[in-house]
């Protein structure tokens, strides 16, 4: 079957419409380096016209009747069904993920875009009693849940479909109108739901799609129009726009150094087609991609064994061929970064188990171990083709390895011992616990974020629209 074709250029959307004020954004196709098309970016001017729209929006957004919002919800669930083909091309090409990777982030943006849809109708209050005292008899309280306002997201390179649907799809749910800034190395994704968006009766003003470069992008973050600001991406730029963003409420999805646990009496050959999943998955490039693998001294040598003879068959190469595994990082700067950590990690006295090789944005899957406990590659985020092995002998102590970390986003668990699922979910400090399987596993209904540096609030749409929302409340004094 052949593939889906590029348009030579794309627009950014503001205030609901397409505009093509330049087409100064060049975006790669990540595997041949080439210029695959070029967008509009946004001036600072441009920003500011989009914040404007959005503050005007704002009333008539949220007068939207819960049926109107779930109807443009389910308006983008049947376009991007019906786009699946170009979208997931799109993906392969302005991210280099592989093609059935790229599918599978298809099919969690209309997830979610679906969960979305059935929230939108399903926003609750509640009546309570007030007459706890002698002084409030006679009282109740009503509350319910009403949009923030005017939102600002920004959207990283990795996932860039499902992680701006994670902040459009719960937006338009709860009727709050929002800019995006999406990565300026992936943008498409986010202009082809601005398209979509663009064919419904949304008010003016609800949505602007606007890619940016970094320096000219502060209105995001500063402009004291905007109630919310929902970014996910590095720690450093992360904590940096929190101290930045004045009032506004934040929420930020960081990085990750996420550890998986295998205890004697994991099933093997379960967890290791989990883990090599959860550590190559698009070449690693996923805040809880598996990147410290904590095995226990008694099946450590086997499955070291196992682990290493299977990372051998990973297939590299073209993101477009359907056999590839591993295609390329997202830029040669990233893979050259990653390989310096793995090179300064085999100085330092580790063992190179297999992979370690690079060649510009391609870097081998590549497994370590005896990397010292100071070491970049054990304690940062690799965000890359990368896994470490450790051995415990108690597990207390591969908990206390886990928590070591300064990150805290998911961890995952193998193991039969009840009583040791519930103590590593009573223990961990982490946003989320995944037993008998890999801490990259993800549904996208499910509450979804971290602790510690790896960030503040919860995404998953339910999750996203109690951010999105204030509770408002209603006191009544009968006669």
């Amino acid at each position: 079957m052949p593939m889906p074709t590029l348009k030579d250029t794309y627009p950014l959307y503001l205030n609901n419409k397409a505009a093509q004020p330049n087409t100064d954004l060049a975006v790669t196709d990540k595997f041949t380096g080439e210029v695959a098309f070029r967008t509009a970016l946004a001036s600072p001017e441009i920003i500011d016209e989009a914040i404007a729209g959005a503050v005007r929006a704002a009333e008539p957004m949220a007068r939207l009747a819960s049926y109107e919002r779930q109807a443009v919800l389910q308006h983008c669930v049947d376009r991007f069904t019906e786009r699946f083909d170009e979208l997931a091309y799109a993906l392969c090409v302005e991210a280099g993920k592989p093609i059935k990777d790229s599918e599978g982030e298809v099919t969690r943006l209309i997830d979610t875009f679906r969960i979305a849809a059935e929230e939108s109708v399903r926003m609750y209050g509640e009546v309570m009693p007030l007459d706890i005292s002698a002084r409030a008899k006679g009282y109740q309280s009503i509350w319910k849940r009403y949009p923030i306002g005017p939102c600002s997201f920004i959207s990283p390179f990795n996932f860039p479909l499902n992680l701006a649907a994670h902040k459009v799809a719960p937006a338009i749910a709860v009727g709050c109108p929002f800019v995006m800034k999406p990565a300026s190395k992936t943008p498409l994704g986010a202009i082809i739901m601005g398209e979509v968006l663009a064919e419904t009766d949304l008010p003016e003003g609800a949505f602007s799609i606007l890619p940016a470069r970094r320096d000219g992008a502060d209105l995001f973050t500063v402009d004291e129009r905007l109630k919310l600001l929902s970014f996910t991406g590095s720690p450093g730029v992360g904590w940096d726009l929190k101290a930045r963003c004045g009032k506004k409420k934040v929420v930020l999805e960081l990085g990750g150094n996420a550890a998986v646990v295998v205890d004697h009496d994991a099933d093997l050959d379960d967890a290791l087609e989990r883990i090599i999943f959860g550590a190559f998955y698009q070449s690693g490039q996923s805040c809880i991609g598996v990147q410290r693998i904590i095995v226990h001294e008694d099946i450590y040598d086997r499955f070291k064994d196992m682990l290493v003879a299977k990372t051998k068959t990973l297939v590299a190469g073209d993101p477009k061929d359907r056999d590839t595994f591993i295609g390329p990082m997202i830029s040669e700067g990233e893979a050259s970064r990653l390989k310096g950590w793995i090179d300064e990690a085999v100085a330092g006295g580790a063992t190179l188990l297999t992979g370690g090789s690079c060649k510009g944005n391609m870097l081998e899957a590549t497994l370590l171990e005896g990397v010292r406990k100071d070491a970049k590659a054990l304690n940062e985020e690799a965000f890359g083709p990368l896994a470490i092995l450790q051995k415990f002998a108690d597990f207390d102590e591969a908990l206390a390895e886990v928590n070591r970390s300064t990150f805290g986003l998911q961890a995952g668990i193998f193991t039969r011992d009840l009583f040791k699922m519930f103590d590593a979910w009573d223990r961990l400090e982490v946003g989320g616990v995944v037993i008998n399987d890999v801490p990259s596993y993800r549904v996208d209904n499910m509450p979804y974020g971290g602790v510690k540096d790896s960030g503040l609030g919860r995404e998953g749409i339910k999750f996203a629209m109690e951010d999105m929302t204030e509770i408002r409340n209603l006191v009544i004094r009968r006669g």
